[in-house]
């Protein structure tokens, strides 16, 4: 393994980790269970060895709000693959315990955006809000496990929504404006919401757009809705035409009548009932809707917030992120901590590529969360906040949606911030919390997440189902935990769940990613998708290996790449597509140059057979490189799910090259 990965480039405080709530946490288990755990690796162990004893230890050290005590935990005797009850015969509310913590003057939501001003909302405001909603949605029918959906950006409107949603019991899903029509209907008319919550219109790069002909195109495609509910977001009432949209009311109207001191009820729920259905990426495919428990998400929310993220009430946190993307609800579940949590909506490079760095020093921002390519784009436009900000009140940066490139912690180390935790997670929206991510008792290794999530018994497994360390193989988990999707909503049988998960290895959890687990450090380096793993003449390695060397290089002329395997009669065989600075060719030189640094830095087998120029690379509206679905289409087939894309048309492009016809 390469020495520099091992590099360690931050420590946490030796005085400062005794006080941490991961340390306090385990010198309780110690005490309680007369153990001698001594440092992250014994209490990670010790996790996923005890795992029912973690997770009813951790409810009560995480004070989670319950009306009906358990009966038991979870049963031992289930494997994953049986998808186990958890915290049988208790009872609680998700919106309940995410508005009881925090003080009724201290701010619940700081409400930013592109174009809009600074605005900040107390608990108590944020509380009031969300029982009219209720009481409104009651009004209308609502019920317990009806489902309401959200066509929105990151706003206050989306928080009050999906809080009034489920203080009902009903069940919340959501999407962004950036979504087409179709990827929306693609999703919603599989789950038949009563109620959909929208905007009018939306500001990104400078610009506003008009959201209301999407709106009435999605609003026709589900016939199932009783009603449309419209914030004026960028506009006022007088000046938004709703005529167009069926059964559609204002905000303002759909709770008339309401008082301003409606009581906020919220309804007592098993633990494993549904509050989030989320979907797949539907890049390949109509989208799977993942079901989420109420329990199963709060409950792995807090841990990843108070143990690995060391979060308390008087943290102020922001992740960039849309209503479309799990990051989101796991963003909003900080309030059950009491913290403020920071809701943005725009672009994080307008009016300037500070904009977000402004933010942190203006409202004193701790916890900043971002998607990997912001913090590349940040280093192409040579932007140094170390030299321009203040960012003393930032203790936290992390990264997701694709691998943090070794490259960009030396960035961030070197121009954002030196003293900063800077931690890559990865999970997903199958299990709508993380497997590994950050620890604040732990050091930060350059390239790597910092470790294992704690009761998550996640590994490395090689073709033969065999633990591997530091070697490329799948990630899976093999024990249960909490946030696994409770069904999918149309799965009555339970087939595609098990397939989509448990086929590959039997009994156990097998994520789709690639991964390498380090062994002396235990930081994991994520790989990219496994089913868009590379396999030319049996050597399987991730994209991310090629994107990294090249991003080593920083070839001034290459914009972007995208790798991918394509089928031939002789087996698989890599083609590099590069999408080149404006104006630029790809030419024979520059090839050249790319084919020996990664027969150098990697080996003569990692070298794509064909390297092509291309006019744009799919990215979700996440950030992440679309590599399956251009991978389908060399390989014959039609992609025709593309309502995830941010941009869709640049699919077309990958159909019948001449250079890959075989």
């Amino acid at each position: 393994m390469n020495k520099d990965v091992n590099r360690v480039l931050w420590q946490p405080n030796q005085k400062l980790k005794h006080l941490t709530n991961i340390f306090c946490f385990q010198n309780h288990l110690n005490k309680k269970f007369h153990l001698k755990l001594d440092c992250y690796s014994d209490l990670w162990n010790w996790s996923v060895d005890n795992y029912e004893v973690f997770w009813e230890e951790f409810w009560s050290f995480s004070g989670i709000l319950y009306s009906k005590n358990y009966i038991q935990v979870v049963d031992v005797r289930e494997k994953i693959s049986d998808i186990p009850r958890w915290f049988n015969g208790s009872a609680l509310n998700y919106a309940e315990n995410l508005l009881s913590r925090g003080k009724d003057d201290d701010v619940a939501l700081f409400l930013a955006g592109e174009g809009l001003p600074l605005r900040q909302l107390t608990y108590f405001e944020l509380k009031a809000k969300v029982a009219k909603i209720s009481a409104a949605m009651q009004r209308l029918g609502v019920q317990t496990g009806d489902r309401v959906v959200g066509y929105i950006p990151n706003c206050e409107f989306a928080v009050t929504a999906m809080l009034a949603t489920t203080s009902l019991g009903a069940i919340w899903s959501s999407t962004s404006p950036e979504f087409g029509v179709s990827g929306v209907l693609d999703r919603f008319q599989q789950i038949s919401p009563k109620v959909i919550f929208s905007v009018d219109s939306v500001i990104y790069n400078g610009k506003k757009h008009d959201h209301l002909k999407k709106l009435q195109s999605v609003v026709d495609g589900l016939p199932c809705l009783e009603k449309v509910v419209l914030c004026s977001y960028n506009n006022s009432e007088a000046e938004t035409d709703i005529s167009k949209i069926n059964k559609c009311v204002f905000l303002s109207k759909f709770i008339e009548d309401i008082p301003d001191d409606q009581k906020l009820e919220f309804q007592q729920l098993p633990f494993s009932h549904p509050a989030f259905i989320m979907y797949s990426s539907g890049t390949t495919g109509p989208p799977k809707c993942m079901v989420h428990s109420a329990g199963g998400t709060l409950i792995q929310h807090l841990k990843e917030h108070m143990l690995h993220g060391n979060m308390s009430s008087k943290d102020i946190i922001m992740y960039y992120t849309t209503t479309g993307w799990m990051m989101w609800n796991w963003l909003v579940s900080a309030l059950a901590l009491g913290s403020s949590v920071v809701c943005y909506d725009g672009s994080p490079l307008m009016p300037t590529p500070n904009v977000l760095w402004d933010l942190v020093d203006e409202i004193k921002i701790t916890i900043l969360g971002t998607g990997a390519r912001w913090i590349e784009a940040l280093e192409e436009k040579s932007m140094h906040p170390i030299k321009t900000h203040n960012l003393e009140s930032l203790h936290t940066i992390l990264s997701t949606g694709s691998p943090l490139k070794h490259s960009s912690y030396d960035y961030v180390y070197q121009s954002i911030k030196n003293n900063v935790l800077l931690s890559s997670i990865t999970g997903g929206t199958d299990i709508i919390s993380c497997f590994a991510g950050q620890n604040p008792v732990i050091p930060v290794h350059r390239g790597e997440i910092q470790c294992k999530n704690l009761a998550m018994a996640i590994y490395s497994w090689d073709e033969n189902g065999l633990s591997v360390e530091d070697a490329a193989g799948e990630l899976v988990c093999t024990k249960p935990f909490p946030s696994m999707p409770t069904f999918f909503w149309n799965d009555t049988d339970g087939k595609k769940y098990k397939s989509s998960y448990f086929d590959k290895f039997k009994g156990v959890w097998t994520h789709g990613d690639y991964c390498t687990i380090n062994s002396v450090t235990g930081g994991i380096v994520m790989l990219g998708r496994s089913d868009g793993v590379l396999n030319p003449n049996g050597v399987r390695f991730g994209s991310a290996e090629i994107y990294n060397i090249i991003t080593k290089k920083n070839f001034p002329l290459i914009s972007d790449t995208l790798c991918i395997g394509q089928e031939t009669g002789n087996g698989e065989r890599v083609v590099l597509f590069v999408k080149m600075e404006t104006g630029m060719r790809l030419g024979d030189e520059l090839v050249n140059q790319i084919c020996f640094l990664i027969r150098s830095e990697l080996s003569v087998r990692h070298v794509p057979e064909k390297i092509l120029q291309i006019a744009d690379i799919p990215y979700t509206v996440s950030g992440k490189k679309v590599e399956v679905a251009v991978k389908k289409i060399l390989n014959g087939e039609d992609v025709k799910q593309r309502g995830t894309l941010i941009n869709p048309e640049s699919l077309d492009l990958y159909y019948n090259i001449a250079d890959l016809q075989i």
